[in-house]
């Protein structure tokens, strides 16, 4: 099982470092193996636990811990993650938790970042006024101010109402 958990640990730790040869990881990268593998859970196990417990394991003048010193710090988060459990099978479940992970990367898509562009429901004020209820340019129209002289507003409920009442 500690294999396992060993690939995951090596999977994180060249993440963003083409230079590291898999033994040691960072704190970024351990913060964010615990986020992605769930071992963080905003609740009993936050972000400054799992800093404060990695600045506790790695050595006075390093950076990067070791797998060892991984071990350890996940002994730890496990007393706090499961309460109740013995070191032992707290890590175990830790482990569990590891297993099969891989770095989850974001990738900006170009669609979301033009969204707010191209949705037509979230146009406002004039622009609103240059489209018609298909979300469709109206063309010459939408650009045009055409003045409605019937006496209400524009969108008014009663428009061309008082005609038929009198």
């Amino acid at each position: 099982m500690a294999s396992e958990a060993e690939k995951t640990f090596q999977r994180f730790a060249v993440l963003g470092d083409s230079s590291s040869s898999g033994t040691e990881i960072n704190n970024k990268n351990f913060s964010k193996l615990c986020e992605d593998c769930g071992i963080m859970d905003g609740k009993m196990v936050t972000s400054t636990d799992v800093d404060t417990v990695f600045n506790k394991v790695k050595a006075k003048d390093a950076g990067t811990v070791t797998f060892h010193q991984f071990t350890e710090a996940m002994k730890e988060l496990s007393q706090k993650r499961f309460k109740g459990k013995s070191p032992d099978q707290g890590l175990e479940d830790i482990y569990k938790l590891m297993e099969g992970k891989n770095p989850a990367t974001t990738s900006a898509e170009r669609a979301n970042a033009v969204d707010q562009h191209t949705n037509t429901s979230k146009y406002t004020g004039s622009h609103q006024e240059c489209l018609d209820d298909d979300g469709k340019g109206k063309g010459i129209a939408g650009r045009e101010e055409i003045t409605d002289n019937s006496g209400y507003g524009r969108d008014h409920k009663g428009a061309g109402t008082y005609d038929k009442k009198n």
